[in-house]
């Protein structure tokens, strides 16, 4: 007898296995979903347009764009590991490391070796070709020579899109794998007993004055901060305001060894040499005679730049790396060491606080392969001079 509301023993057996079954068929068809979202295009579209997006475009683009921070994290711990290639100095190294384990401790190892000079570009190729490094230093002297070896990750597109926390402007937009640590800033340096402050040029123009005219202040041979006012001023009105600064007939030196000159009262001014250097050489000057002078406009362009082997095998664990590099953290460890080694494009760091607010000169990335061939010109206008000893 069925008692109402009630079903057959059989009945109510039959239905239980029906729910297990489509139980089974939810989780099933669940998994394949969370499976397969990476894989269809439909799925991923409606899970993050945005990424979707940009993952579609990196990919026109022949470059791997990884969609989440946690595949990254999940994948770097799986390596635990990060072999560098690297321009930083040992005190900067080894601190950077270190901050940059206790950050992701699951990373175990990580072995670093300088790099640098005329001998980076060769140390590159030979690297390149074992696979044994991860991340590596790109020098600007051979710079579009590197690209084609590195590993074919969007990082721009993955830094837009805050997979990365990576300030947009630090990336190389042409090739979007490259990422630049630090910039290079331009300034002046003077003895400020030798020269009052109020007197000392706050422009480039302030050097053409007639009372700077013989021997008054030192200019470098290698004009690279000169050529870096070409964004600002065009071509032609920096080659004529190298003319000019070659008719005032300064001291003619080459880097910025002269500093010391400047500090010990030899000479005056020293016009346009890296903002670091400056910030080096006064904490050696016991006198505290030098002073560095901002000039309008102040010439910026990209310094340390880095990116990821083409065969690295641990490429997750490089991205944090170079993530890392760009971090508070990590541009005050650049700052402390260089010192001002960090980037004028990450807030916080040194350069970023100086300059804040003024107008800039800026090299982008599309005119630095432009440089060269600027200074060239520049020398030219200067009349090829030589290097007092």
């Amino acid at each position: 007898i069925c008692v109402a509301g009630q079903l057959p023993a059989h009945a109510r057996s039959q239905v239980a296995m029906k729910k297990t079954r489509n139980l089974f068929s939810l989780i099933v068809s669940l998994t394949l979903f969370l499976s397969c979202a990476e894989y269809s295009p439909v799925i991923a579209a409606a899970l993050a347009p945005q990424i979707f997006k940009a993952k579609q475009a990196a990919e026109a683009k022949g470059l791997a764009f990884i969609a989440s921070r946690e595949e990254i994290l999940a994948k770097a711990k799986g390596e635990g590991k990060l072999e560098v290639l690297t321009f930083l100095e040992a005190d900067a190294r080894k601190t950077m490391i270190e901050a940059f384990k206790k950050k992701y401790p699951f990373i175990q190892e990580v072995a670093a070796e300088s790099i640098g000079g005329t001998d980076a570009y060769q140390r590159f190729i030979l690297e390149m070709k074992a696979g044994r490094s991860d991340t590596v230093h790109i020098s600007n002297q051979v710079y579009n020579e590197y690209p084609p070896y590195l590993k074919k990750l969007d990082i721009l597109g993955m830094a837009e899109e805050a997979v990365l926390d990576i300030p947009v402007p630090v990336v190389d937009p042409n090739n979007r794998n490259i990422v630049s640590k630090g910039t290079q800033v331009a300034v002046a340096a003077y003895n400020n007993k030798r020269i009052s402050p109020d007197k000392v040029p706050t422009t480039w123009d302030g050097f053409l004055k007639p009372e700077f005219k013989g021997r008054k202040f030192v200019v470098d041979t290698r004009p690279l901060a000169v050529a870096n006012l070409v964004p600002s001023w065009g071509l032609e009105k920096t080659v004529d305001f190298a003319k000019k600064i070659a008719q005032q007939e300064p001291v003619w030196v080459r880097g910025s060894r002269t500093l010391a000159s400047v500090a010990a009262g030899d000479y005056a001014i020293y016009m346009g040499l890296n903002l670091s250097s400056v910030i080096e050489a006064q904490a050696k000057d016991l006198t505290k005679s030098l002073e560095l002078q901002l000039l309008d406009p102040v010439p910026v362009r990209f310094g340390s730049a880095d990116g990821i082997f083409g065969l690295a095998p641990h490429p997750h664990t490089a991205l944090l790396w170079l993530e890392f590099q760009v971090s508070r953290e990590g541009q005050e460890i650049l700052d402390k060491y260089g010192p001002a080694d960090g980037s004028v494009f990450v807030s916080g760091s040194m350069q970023h606080s100086m300059i804040r607010g003024r107008r800039l000169s800026s090299l982008t990335w599309d005119l630095q392969v432009d440089l060269d061939q600027w200074v060239k010109k520049i020398v030219e206008a200067y009349g090829f001079p030589t290097a007092e000893k």
